[in-house]
C-alpha cells in the first residue's frame, strides 16, 4: 500500500465511487447527512477533481496500482490538523487496510506539517473506524450524545485526537 497524489487515471474510479448513491462506504461516512445533498456535493467534488491540481493535503490510497480510497487533511487551527479517510470498496474492510492507510497518513501529516494535534470526527455507529483510531493511539476527545440520526436510530458524534508526542509508527 502506498499513499500518492491523484493521477488522471484515478478519475474513473473516483467518479464511480463518489457518484454512486448506493456505494456502501456512504453508509459509514456521514450517513446522517441528507443523501441528495451529499450526492450533489460529491458530484461537484468530482468535477473539481477533474480540473484541480493535486494538493499535499489529499492523497489516493493505492493498493497494487489501484485507487481504493482517499485521504484528506485540513488545518483547523494553528498546529491542529483534522484528518479524513475513506476506503471505498467493502472487500478491503475489516482487513487492516483502513488502519494501515490511516497510520501512513498520520505519519505523513506529522512529517509534512507542524501539527501538534491530529483529530478526526466520526459517529458512534462507525465502530471499525473508532477501533482503527484507538489501535493507532487516538483517544476520544469529545462526544455529543445522540447528535446523529442514522436510519431512524440516534448515535453520538465522536471526536478523536492524537498528540504528536503520542505517535508511535506501525512497524
Amino acid at each position: 500500500m502506498t499513499l500518492r497524489g491523484r493521477r488522471p487515471r484515478d478519475l474513473t474510479a473516483l467518479r464511480r465511487w463518489f457518484t454512486d448513491p448506493t456505494a456502501q462506504w456512504r453508509q459509514w461516512d456521514a450517513p446522517y447527512l441528507n443523501p441528495a445533498d451529499t450526492t450533489a456535493s460529491l458530484e461537484a467534488y468530482v468535477r473539481h477533481l477533474e480540473t484541480a491540481p493535486t494538493t499535499p493535503n489529499e492523497r489516493v490510497v493505492d493498493l497494487g496500482g489501484a485507487c481504493i480510497g482517499m485521504l484528506n487533511r485540513a488545518e483547523d487551527a494553528s498546529d491542529v490538523w483534522d484528518l479524513g479517510v475513506i476506503i471505498f470498496d467493502p472487500q478491503h474492510w475489516g482487513r487492516g487496510v483502513g488502519s494501515r492507510a490511516l497510520a501512513l497518513w498520520v505519519g505523513a501529516t506529522l512529517n509534512e506539517t507542524d501539527a501538534h494535534v491530529l483529530t478526526f470526527s466520526t459517529w458512534s455507529g462507525n465502530e471499525r473506524m473508532i477501533r482503527a483510531a484507538h489501535r493507532l493511539g487516538f483517544r476520544e476527545a469529545g462526544r455529543v450524545r445522540e447528535a446523529r440520526l442514522v436510519r431512524g436510530e440516534r448515535f453520538d458524534s465522536v471526536k478523536l485526537d492524537l498528540l504528536r508526542r503520542e505517535w508511535t509508527p506501525l512497524p
